[in-house]
């Protein structure tokens, strides 16, 4: 065996060899030729040694039941005392003294807990409280800068409306536009060049 685990020292212990051993004989196999004569002889018994044996026996076998009748019976009466007798009664008490000081702990938890929680909500109520007012003010706000652009738009609509062709100020508008003529009229060069046609050829070449 300790041929056998010495390797354990470097880390790895070499696996048990395997013992040879030869298989039993089956039921119809003849016995073995040194043994075809061989009569089995009972062992002698002595007469006086096989009543020792058997007194000793006896007597052993009785004091085991003795003893098994006593841890039994003192098994039964604890268990008896435990549930009836005084045993019973004074666990009785230590179990409603128990109960009474868990109930007062789970009451000062319950106590500590409904603290904590109305703490939770009232934090709560705040938070919800800040983001509504903070939603109105940015609700305020957005409206705010749309009147204030549709301000702008509206002022923006009544500067246009001043340069808008009407019937009153059309021969106006007409006479300007032939006063000033415009050419959009142009062409690129090669280096990139607008190159615009004048505007007095043009009205020459009208007249």
């Amino acid at each position: 065996m300790w041929a056998q685990c010495r390797p354990l020292l470097l880390g790895r212990c070499r696996p048990a060899l395997r013992i040879p051993f030869r298989g039993r004989k089956s039921r119809n196999d003849p016995p073995a030729k040194s043994k075809a004569d061989r009569l089995r002889v009972p062992t002698p018994v002595d007469p006086a040694e096989l009543l020792v044996v058997k007194e000793r026996y006896r007597q052993h076998v009785a004091l085991i039941g003795a003893l098994r009748a006593e841890f039994k019976e003192e098994m039964l009466r604890k268990r008896y005392e435990e549930e009836v007798g005084s045993l019973a009664e004074e666990r009785a008490q230590l179990e409603a003294e128990e109960h009474q000081k868990l109930m007062a702990f789970n009451n000062l938890e319950n106590e500590r807990l409904r603290k904590i929680r109305e703490e939770r909500l009232q934090r709560e109520a705040e938070e919800e409280q800040e983001q509504k007012l903070q939603a109105a003010i940015t609700r305020e706000k957005k409206q705010s800068e749309f009147l204030k652009e549709k301000e702008q738009e509206v002022l923006q609509l009544q500067e246009e409306v001043k340069n808008f062709i009407t019937l009153e100020n059309l021969d106006q508008r007409i006479e300007e536009a032939l006063d000033n003529p415009k050419n959009y009229n142009f062409a690129i060069d090669m280096e990139g060049r607008f190159v615009r046609s004048p505007v007095k050829q043009e009205a020459t070449q009208r007249s």
